[in-house]
């Protein structure tokens, strides 16, 4: 069993910058493949970014590419997501997830999120 534990989350102007944590509770953080979505209200949870176990491949949504950075330490079983230059529609609850193999289809794993929330 793993548990995830996401901090960081706030009010920010857009234009603004948060770096989100998640720390994991895992005995061997990197067999895990981590990540990080959003939930915005009304729609549906969406991806965002993940990273591999060691760190070397990264993947990131569309609309966060050169804005946002998601990174991992290993001796910390923490992951984090930078995110620069903040826009409004970036609000939304933002959840860490983990996986043995990928995040992006039903991840194993999900933390209780963290709001983020981007005035105009």
């Amino acid at each position: 069993q793993v548990q995830l534990v996401e901090s960081g989350g706030g009010l920010v102007q857009a234009g603004g910058s948060l770096r989100l944590s998640c720390a994991a509770s895992a005995r061997n953080f990197v067999s895990y493949v981590m990540g990080w979505f959003r939930q915005a209200p009304g729609e549906e949870r969406e991806f965002v970014a993940d990273i591999s176990w060691k760190g070397g491949v990264t993947n990131y949504v569309d609309s966060v590419k050169g804005r946002f950075t998601i990174s991992r330490d290993n001796a910390k079983n923490t992951v984090y997501l930078q995110m620069n230059s903040l826009k409004p529609e970036d609000t939304a609850v933002y959840y860490c997830a983990a996986d043995r193999v990928k995040v992006t289809s039903s991840p194993s794993y999900w933390g209780q999120g963290t709001q983020v929330t981007v005035s105009s």
